[in-house]
């Protein structure tokens, strides 16, 4: 059997993760199939039916346990991004009710970790004013719990809508981070290459350079 890939999507909201990477796998000739999805806005929810009849799906992310989830190969998530965005009330990413739904995430992936069952790759988006959320602390926050839960190599980039055929400025930051150390970086990080300037390395360095960076 060749290349396949099993995507299991956190804060589903209308499927953006998962139409754009079963298009891009077939794209590639790689086959992508979405394995669960996590929603709970009831319009989101049945746009999910609609489109993924088929798939299994779970509503608050707070009653999902790891050992509920199907085998994945990769993991992508949106987490609130209320207590994160320039246009909400800033508190962060600990004191949001919406944004520290991000916690629930590393929970499930620790879980997962510990039951020997780590995805190889995770992807995480949320609004540009994570980069810098309480001085950046929020965002060398999330690079820290993503290491603990067993990336080996993280990386990011801000990518603007508008330079993929949407009218609108509309800035994203998104975290890549690869779990097996004998994954191909090229899987999925070359759709991110190809736009230059990913900053990357070891957790700890990231941090650093983050911090100060921001600081």
């Amino acid at each position: 059997m060749g290349l396949h890939v099993r995507l299991l999507s956190l804060f589903a909201g209308v499927g953006g993760f998962e139409l754009g990477f079963e298009s891009a796998g077939n794209a590639v000739g790689i086959p992508v199939q979405t394995v669960g999805q996590v929603e709970i806005d009831p319009y989101c929810q049945a746009v999910l039916a609609h489109h993924w009849p088929d798939v299994p799906k779970w509503s608050d992310i707070c009653d999902l346990s790891g050992s509920d989830v199907p085998d994945c190969d990769t993991i992508t998530f949106g987490s609130p991004c209320q207590g994160l965005s320039q246009a909400g009330d800033r508190s962060g990413l600990e004191l949001h009710s919406g944004s520290s739904m991000f916690f629930e995430a590393i929970r499930i992936l620790k879980e997962l970790r510990d039951a020997g069952r780590s995805p190889k790759w995770v992807v995480w988006e949320n609004v540009r004013g994570a980069l810098w959320s309480n001085q950046g602390s929020d965002f060398a926050q999330v690079l820290d719990l993503l290491a603990e839960c067993g990336a080996v190599d993280i990386q990011w980039r801000v990518l603007d809508a508008r330079f993929f055929g949407v009218p609108q400025r509309r800035r994203r930051v998104f975290v890549v981070a690869r779990f097996d150390q004998d994954a191909e970086n090229g899987v999925l990080l070359g759709i991110v290459h190809q736009f230059g300037g990913i900053v990357g390395g070891q957790p700890a360095a990231l941090r650093h350079q983050l911090v100060h960076a921001v600081g």
